[in-house]
């Protein structure tokens, strides 16, 4: 079937992947519901393996907020975000714009593959395997996604990151987060793969959407370059065992 635009693209909208028996929170409720900024969603509303449930209304993720509407910046200060994690490149911010940051928040830049070779670099748009190695081995990687993670652990406000699109970088920072809470792998794809849905992208088109084996990518690349994902934390994220709780405390209830 050919892609379709304009009015018609609607009818063609993607079916959100199916939810396994650890989904707490459905689609309409995850969408904060925004105007101008994709795939905007919170992170939280799934069950852990030990039977907790990761709290809604602390971490938020989305596309980049540079065409945030008013009426998006007073939502996002209503949901009491204090920090936005921006994820692009210094090039992206100049092509598409900045942040437009709601009030009271702090903004910071943690560019994950600016460091990266530039075969990397070619293929952000394509969002292929490769891309998503470089989140495990690009210079500077691990530092962007440790901090993101380490103001979620502390910052007493909500936490909002995203990359352009919301699906790549912003994908791996969630399944890092959703997996160290403990949320099971088929749970964590869901959520991954709900970037399909909300950016209303039709199977295989890597450009606007996401596939499962680009995410495998990266969870594979973890275990090769540090033994298994818990030492990816530790050694290449270096999250310390008191980040970890700190995560969990504020997180699961």
């Amino acid at each position: 079937m050919s892609a379709a635009f304009g009015p018609a693209a609607t009818a063609l909208a993607a079916a959100p992947p199916a939810a396994t028996s650890s989904v707490v929170v459905n689609t309409d409720n995850r969408s904060l519901g925004l105007r101008n900024v994709v795939n905007a969603r919170d992170a939280g509303g799934y069950q852990t393996t030990d039977g907790r449930t990761v709290r809604t209304g602390l971490v938020f993720r989305t596309g980049d907020l540079s065409k945030a509407g008013d009426a998006d910046l007073a939502e996002l200060t209503s949901l009491n975000v204090r920090a936005v994690h921006d994820l692009r490149t210094s090039y992206e911010q100049q092509l598409l714009g900045v942040d437009k940051v709601p009030a009271g928040a702090t903004e910071y830049h943690d560019d994950v593959i600016g460091q990266a070779p530039p075969q990397v670099m070619a293929s952000t748009l394509s969002a292929g395997t490769d891309l998503y190695r470089a989140f495990i081995t690009a210079p500077g990687a691990s530092e962007a996604f440790a901090n993101v993670l380490r103001d979620i652990a502390y910052n007493p406000g909500g936490v909002l990151f995203h990359c352009t699109a919301g699906k790549d970088r912003t994908g791996w920072t969630a399944a890092v987060l959703l997996t160290i809470l403990g949320v099971d792998r088929d749970t964590v794809t869901y959520d991954y793969l709900l970037s399909n849905y909300y950016r209303n992208a039709t199977d295989g088109d890597m450009m606007n959407g996401v596939t499962k084996a680009a995410l495998d990518s990266a969870f594979d690349q973890a275990n090769q370059s540090y033994g298994s994902f818990d030492n990816y934390v530790r050694d290449g994220l270096k999250l310390s065992a008191d980040d970890i709780t700190a995560l969990k405390t504020k997180l699961l209830a």
